[in-house]
Protein backbone atom coordinates (compact mmCIF):
# COMPACT_ATOMS: atom_id res chain seq x y z
CA UNK A 1 0.00 0.00 0.00
CA UNK A 2 1.13 3.64 -1.05
CA UNK A 3 1.57 6.26 1.52
CA UNK A 4 -0.90 8.84 -0.27
CA UNK A 5 -2.76 11.34 1.23
CA UNK A 6 -6.46 12.36 -0.34
CA UNK A 7 -7.12 15.68 -1.17
CA UNK A 8 -8.29 16.64 2.17
CA UNK A 9 -5.46 15.18 3.98
CA UNK A 10 -3.67 17.73 2.21
CA UNK A 11 -5.77 20.61 2.79
CA UNK A 12 -5.79 19.69 6.54
CA UNK A 13 -2.21 19.60 6.57
CA UNK A 14 -1.62 22.81 4.54
CA UNK A 15 -3.72 24.53 7.12
CA UNK A 16 -1.88 23.18 10.19
CA UNK A 17 1.37 24.32 8.73
CA UNK A 18 0.40 27.50 7.21
CA UNK A 19 -2.61 28.35 8.82
CA UNK A 20 -1.92 30.06 11.73
CA UNK A 21 0.54 32.36 10.47
CA UNK A 22 -1.99 32.65 6.98
CA UNK A 23 -4.91 33.61 9.94
CA UNK A 24 -2.36 36.22 11.79
CA UNK A 25 -1.31 37.89 8.61
CA UNK A 26 -5.22 38.29 7.05
CA UNK A 27 -5.87 39.46 10.55
CA UNK A 28 -3.58 41.69 10.21
CA UNK A 29 -3.79 43.25 6.82
CA UNK A 30 -7.86 43.17 7.55
CA UNK A 31 -7.18 45.54 10.87
CA UNK A 32 -4.83 47.54 8.76
CA UNK A 33 -7.55 48.08 6.02
CA UNK A 34 -9.75 48.85 8.13
CA UNK A 35 -7.75 51.47 9.92
CA UNK A 36 -6.98 53.08 6.65
CA UNK A 37 -10.66 53.10 5.32
CA UNK A 38 -12.00 54.40 9.17
CA UNK A 39 -8.43 56.81 8.98
CA UNK A 40 -9.83 57.93 5.37
CA UNK A 41 -13.32 58.31 5.83
CA UNK A 42 -12.71 60.55 8.94
CA UNK A 43 -10.00 63.09 7.31
CA UNK A 44 -12.97 63.29 4.17
CA UNK A 45 -15.61 64.47 6.76
CA UNK A 46 -13.36 66.37 8.39
CA UNK A 47 -12.04 67.86 5.44
CA UNK A 48 -16.06 68.13 3.84
CA UNK A 49 -16.64 69.72 7.20
CA UNK A 50 -14.39 72.53 7.06
CA UNK A 51 -15.09 73.06 3.68
CA UNK A 52 -18.76 73.06 4.30
CA UNK A 53 -17.85 75.54 7.07
CA UNK A 54 -15.91 78.18 5.15
CA UNK A 55 -18.72 78.04 2.24
CA UNK A 56 -21.33 79.17 5.08
CA UNK A 57 -19.30 81.94 6.30
CA UNK A 58 -18.45 83.53 2.96
CA UNK A 59 -22.62 83.06 2.58
CA UNK A 60 -23.02 84.82 5.94
CA UNK A 61 -20.68 87.47 4.72
CA UNK A 62 -22.58 87.89 1.42
CA UNK A 63 -25.65 88.09 3.06
CA UNK A 64 -24.01 90.71 5.36
CA UNK A 65 -22.78 92.79 2.90
CA UNK A 66 -25.90 92.86 1.45
CA UNK A 67 -27.92 93.65 4.09
CA UNK A 68 -25.67 96.65 4.34
CA UNK A 69 -25.98 97.57 1.24
CA UNK A 70 -30.05 97.50 1.84
CA UNK A 71 -30.08 99.89 4.53
CA UNK A 72 -27.26 101.99 2.87
CA UNK A 73 -29.94 102.27 0.05
CA UNK A 74 -33.02 102.62 2.00
CA UNK A 75 -30.55 105.25 4.62
CA UNK A 76 -30.18 107.44 1.24
CA UNK A 77 -34.16 106.83 0.07
CA UNK A 78 -35.30 108.34 3.20
CA UNK A 79 -32.86 110.94 3.82
CA UNK A 80 -34.22 112.29 0.23
CA UNK A 81 -37.93 112.13 1.09
CA UNK A 82 -37.19 113.87 4.85
CA UNK A 83 -35.43 116.19 2.36
CA UNK A 84 -38.40 116.57 0.40
CA UNK A 85 -40.80 117.16 2.68
CA UNK A 86 -38.72 120.05 4.19
CA UNK A 87 -38.43 121.41 1.33
CA UNK A 88 -42.30 121.20 0.04
CA UNK A 89 -43.29 122.68 3.44
CA UNK A 90 -40.55 125.46 3.55
CA UNK A 91 -42.12 125.93 0.09
CA UNK A 92 -45.63 125.92 1.21
CA UNK A 93 -44.99 128.60 4.02
CA UNK A 94 -43.14 130.99 2.20
CA UNK A 95 -46.31 130.94 -0.30
CA UNK A 96 -48.61 131.39 2.50
CA UNK A 97 -45.97 134.02 4.26
CA UNK A 98 -46.72 136.02 0.39
CA UNK A 99 -50.41 135.47 0.86
CA UNK A 100 -50.98 136.75 4.17
CA UNK A 101 -48.13 139.85 3.13
CA UNK A 102 -50.10 140.77 0.10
Amino acid sequence: MTNRSTLTEQIIQAFRDHGFATAIGVWFTFIAGLATAVTRKAFTNEALLHKLEQELAEERARVEKRRDDDRRVDHDRLARIERDIHDMRNLIFAAFQRKNGD
